[in-house]
């Protein structure tokens, strides 16, 4: 355990000496560390220079060191909560634009049938999620999936296939549209969801297709929270998921416009790590696919 704490010491401090003065040890005593771990891994892990970078091997390294002390550090959190007496806790990574409704639909769910878990909720887009997951800061993300969710060191589950959608404010020109064409909606500014999304990506290929290649965001966000404040009394026009868009408009704080053709946003489903699914894990996805399945 140590061996790792100090492997992250070194690459964060970049150089021998900075490293060697943060581990309160001499700069000869770390680089005889350093070449011990490297015997023992069978590879080198960094690249000597004025300022070193970890090689393949040495990236291998970070990733399961944060991957171990995480766990480690979660476990020991854990316990001193449980001798404390106070609840279990279950961490979720949320790609909110997918799924805002979902979730504490089924928390509330899961907490009616065992009070003593608590849950943790944070907002991102997938591929930060997805990091954080493989270093056991999340137990599970829920949200749009893609191709990453089938690594080998995960598991997945698809809950539902969704389509996109354009929302607008009910105060908006276009809201009491009957018929809506591509072209009337490159008039209006656009809040659209972050560069790299899955849905971005896809967003993009519809707007090639339907002759809005030009068009670029006013507003990039992947919280849905901030998507509704930016609509509400302005003429923007967003985008969101199918799922968020029926919950929003049940709520009159949006409307969505009927246009055709809008395109796929792809599967919404649940990733963990392989092997890291306990019981209170296998509860929540059950309660998790019940709220889909009413959806």
């Amino acid at each position: 355990m140590r061996h790792l704490e100090s492997f992250l010491v070194l690459n964060e401090a970049g150089t021998l000496t900075l490293a060697a003065e943060r581990l309160h040890m001499t700069q000869s005593a770390v680089s005889h560390w350093l070449s011990e771990m490297e015997d023992l891994v069978g590879a080198r892990l960094v690249l000597r220079g004025k300022r070193m970078t970890l090689t393949a091997a040495g990236e291998a390294v970070r990733k399961l060191a944060l991957r171990v002390l995480g766990e480690v550090s979660r476990t020991s959190d854990e316990l001193v909560s449980l001798a404390k007496g106070d609840v279990a806790r279950l961490h979720i990574g949320s790609v909110t634009a997918g799924v805002a409704h979902l979730i504490p639909r089924a928390i509330l769910a899961f907490q009616a049938r065992h009070a003593d878990v608590a849950f943790q909720v944070t907002e991102g887009t997938f591929n930060v999620l997805l990091g954080r997951l493989e270093e056991r800061e999340y137990d599970l993300i829920v949200g749009s999936i893609d191709a990453r969710a089938y690594g080998p060191h995960l598991e997945h589950e698809v809950l539902f296939a969704d389509d996109i959608a354009i929302v607008v404010s009910p105060d908006h020109p276009l809201a009491q549209a009957t018929t809506v064409s591509w072209s009337e909606l490159y008039q209006y500014a656009w809040v659209m969801p972050p560069r790299e999304t899955l849905m971005r990506v896809r967003l993009d290929t519809t707007l090639l297709e339907r002759g809005g290649a030009g068009i670029k965001p006013s507003v990039e966000t992947g919280s849905v929270v901030v998507l509704e404040s930016v609509l509400r009394g302005s003429t923007y026009i967003g985008v969101c998921s199918a799922a968020i868009a029926r919950h929003l408009t049940g709520l009159g704080l949006v409307t969505t416009l009927p246009i055709a053709d809008v395109g796929s946003f792809g599967p919404v489903g649940a990733v963990w790590r392989r092997g890291g699914q306990n019981e209170t894990i296998a509860n929540f996805l059950a309660l998790l696919r019940a709220e889909a399945s009413l959806r």
